[in-house]
This record gives C-alpha cells, structure tokens and sequence, in this order.
C-alpha cells in the first residue's frame, strides 16, 4: 500500500501527466455536452414537428375531405425516431441515416430514402460525441502517459536504481502504470455518468459503457507494456506506439470497409428511387388494366372493385403507386438485406480493430446502431402499410369521408 500511495504521489507532481489527464478530462466533458445538446436537439424538433402535424393535418383533411383519394394525397403523416436516453454518448447513425420522415399514401420508395442535406465536415470527420473520444483520443492520452515510463527512467539513469531498490520490481512499474490508466478512466467516466444521470440513462447502460471503455484501455495497456519492455528510447517507442494506433484506429477500419463493401454488393437507394419513379410515370401512358392486374394479385380483396371507368380515378392513381414499389421491391429487399449483412459482417470483423468494436458497442448500446437505423425503416415500412390497409376500402368501395372513419385513421408511434 505504501507503494501505491507513492506512486499516486509521483503521479500527482508529474505535470505532464496532470495535463494529459485534464485533456482527457476536458475532452470527455466537451463530447457528452456536445452529446446531449445534440439529443436535446432532436427531441425538440420532432415535438415541433409532432405539433405541427397534428394542425397541418387537421386543415388539410377539412380542406380534402371530398372523397378519399384527396384526403390520402394531401395529407402528409410524420414518422421519426426518436433518441434513447444514452444517445448523447454514441450518435452513431443517427448523422447517416434519416431519423424522421413525412410520409404520404404515395409510392413509399420515393420517401423512405430521402433524407435531410448532411453537412459536408461531419460527413467527413464524424461527430465529435463520447464514443470517439473513448475510442480514438483516449488511446492517444495513454500513449503519452505511458511510453516513456520505464525508458524515461532510463534515460535519467535511475531505473537499475529504482528496480535494485524495490522490493519487486514488477509490482513497481504496475504500480506506477496502473495509476495512469486508473486516473484517465476516472476523468473519462466522471463525465460520461454525470451526463447519463442527466439524461435519464439507466444504470446498466452506463454500467455497460464503463465496462467496454476499461476493456479498451486495458488492450491499449498491455500493447504499450509490450512496447515498455523493450529497451528502446521514449521517441522509439512513442513512435512504435502511433504506428500501431494508426493500424489499429485508421488503416483497420478502412481496410474492414472497403474489404466488406467489395464483399457484399448493395443496390444504391438512389437506384431504387428512380425504379421507382420510372415506373410511376410509366403507368400514365400504360392501359389501366397494366396496372390493376399487378395490383389486384397483391391485393385480391379489391378485385370486385378494381374496374376503372372513367380516364382517372383515385383508386387506379394509388394502384400505380403502389405497383411502383412492388417493381422496385426486389431492389428494396436486397438493398436492406445487403445493409444487414454488411453490419453483420463489420461487427465481426471489428476484432481486428479495438476502436471499431468500442465504438460499436457504445452504439449498440445507445440504439444509434446500423441495426436501429434498420428497424426504424421497418416501422416506417409497417406505418405505410397500415395507412393502404386503411384507405383502401373505403376508395375503392367510394364510400363517404365521414368524422367517424376519419378518427380512425393510423398515427405513428
């Protein structure tokens, strides 16, 4: 014990690493209060938007409440997801992939993969959030604690002294190590559980998150310890240990991406927008049976009342939308089952990347994971289906808009 009280005393009168740590320390604390600002954000944009669809919806059906092709086109239906209570740590895709759409009873591939002007720099750089600070910078500050640890002694000319005098000469420098890497986890958590408690995030979040960010320092210990046991100069190992970082934070990751997207080919939404598309404008100058067939074989129930009699209808308006996506579905199919296998397939591989895998769990965690991005678009998927399911009867029936059927209609949740 009295060992350890004297390296914590080092430790307290060695200025360079009392700046590491502040840095550590100051960069934590910028990510997660970047973090929550972001989530903050978020959140109140889409009660913003939740109130001003409930107003723009009520006008819109008193103003098209003639029949239900009218009401279905010009009423448009929010849909978003929102952030989990440990987002601010990990945003993860949430600055990729849309959180929030304004659906209408069109073809839904043409909305599902638009999505909102990203900018340019975080595009590039990613956000600065916790998870990167844990996973990129926090390697670094170890390496400045620790590569010089025992080669700074010996450049000094006191380390065959301090090893000849201790009692073990190990439990010395684990010691001394063991109170660097205590102390920069502590300035890294401080300001993780004091945004979760902030935020509402559960214990076992935090827990979780604690748990893989002592996993990751851990690594980066023992490969700074490997490097330490060498009797290299500090700049050597310094050196030895950025070029390791880089392989493992930069060069891995890039070669895991190019090597999975070369793997597993994936339709380009844009792709599947312009199927889409194409087949919606190509229906216009098609017989109206080209288009009722395909229809009434996905939707039987509406075979007794698919006969079209004048030049437009409604209801062979949305049977065109509708064949749109199911033209456009097996690219749909492939292209989310690409996603999925893609992910799959990066999150094994990760291994090869400790940073890659922190970073992935603290999303994993916080529900800003590919997997989540997924199941969003699959309950904007179920929502839309919800909303045909619903107008469909009475159009094709031409039934009456009335009050009753109206309150009726499908809201997402």
């Amino acid at each position: 014990m009295s060992g350890f009280g004297r390296e914590l005393w080092f430790l307290w009168r060695d200025r360079a690493a009392k700046v590491w740590l502040l840095i550590g320390f100051a960069a934590a604390g910028l990510a997660v209060v970047f973090g929550l600002m972001e989530i903050a954000a978020q959140r109140e944009t889409i009660e913003r938007l939740k109130t001003a669809d409930e107003i723009e919806r009520a006008v819109t059906t008193e103003a098209h409440r003639e029949d239900w092709g009218s009401a279905a086109y010009y009423t448009f239906h929010l849909s978003y997801d929102a952030p989990e209570a440990f987002a601010f740590a990990a945003l993860g895709q949430r600055d990729a992939s849309p959180w929030k759409h304004r659906i209408r009873m069109l073809a839904l591939e043409g909305q599902i993969h638009e999505t909102d002007a990203a900018n340019p720099d975080f595009a590039l750089i990613g956000r600065f959030d916790f998870a990167f600070v844990a996973a990129m910078i926090a390697p670094l500050i170890l390496i400045m604690l620790l590569h010089d640890l025992r080669s700074g002694e010996r450049a000094s000319g006191r380390y065959n002294l301090l090893s000849a005098t201790s009692a073990d000469a190990r439990m010395l420098w684990l010691s001394r190590a063991a109170w660097r890497v205590g102390a920069l986890a502590f300035v890294l958590l401080v300001p993780l559980w004091i945004a979760g408690f902030v935020s509402g995030a559960g214990a076992p979040k935090l827990l979780g998150a604690s748990l893989a960010l002592l996993a990751h320092l851990l690594f980066w210990w023992a490969v700074i310890a490997c490097v330490n046991t060498r009797t290299w100069t500090s700049t050597v190992n310094l050196t030895t240990l950025i070029g390791l970082w880089l392989a493992f934070a930069v060069v891995a990751p890039a070669a895991i991406k190019a090597g999975v997207d070369a793997a597993i080919e994936v339709p380009e939404g844009g792709d599947i927008m312009l199927t889409q598309r194409e087949a919606v404008n190509d229906a216009w100058d098609l017989p109206q049976e080209a288009t009722m067939k395909p229809f009434v074989e996905r939707h039987p129930d509406m075979a007794p009342y698919a006969a079209i009699e004048g030049t437009f209808e409604w209801k062979w308006y949305y049977a065109f939308q509708q064949v749109g996506d199911q033209i456009a579905e097996p690219l749909s199919i492939a292209y989310r089952e690409g996603r999925a296998r893609r992910d799959a397939l990066a999150s094994r591989l990760t291994w090869l990347s400790p940073p890659a895998k922190l970073e992935r769990a603290l999303q994993r965690l916080a529900s800003t994971d590919a997997t989540a991005a997924l199941q969003y678009e699959d309950e904007v998927r179920a929502f839309h289906a919800e909303l045909r399911a619903y107008f469909y009867p009475p159009m094709f029936r031409g039934e009456p808009v009335t009050d009753a059927m109206l309150a009726e209609r499908p809201n997402f949740e």
